[in-house]
């Protein structure tokens, strides 16, 4: 009997873990367009120049708009002058800053 607790357990817990990675989702330009003109969201080049402000002297490796538990997310990739890899996560709607990591 543990052994199926246990069991049903780990299931549930890989179930809860997938759950939440699909719960992010890419949003297109002309998506992300639209939200800008409804007011929803910032532009992205005020949020790539606070961005980059952090880093003086990066570049910017790539810049995505997802929707992650019902927010507006920013995921920014920089290469900073001292060739490490920031992944930093921005709230579209206000430009706050939700995460800022070095990435893997």
């Amino acid at each position: 009997m543990t052994v199926r607790l246990r069991t049903a357990q780990t299931v549930l817990i890989a179930l809860l873990a997938l759950c939440s990675l699909a719960s992010a989702r890419d949003l297109d330009q002309d998506e992300a367009l639209k939200l800008r003109q409804q007011g929803i969201i910032l532009p992205l080049e005020q949020l790539l120049e606070d961005a980059l402000g952090r880093y003086p002297g990066a570049t910017l490796l790539e810049a995505e708009l997802e929707e992650k538990h019902d927010r507006y997310e920013y995921e920014v990739e920089l290469l900073t002058p001292a060739g490490v890899v920031r992944e930093i996560k921005l709230d579209a709607s206000n430009g706050a800053l939700l995460k800022d990591e070095e990435d893997d």
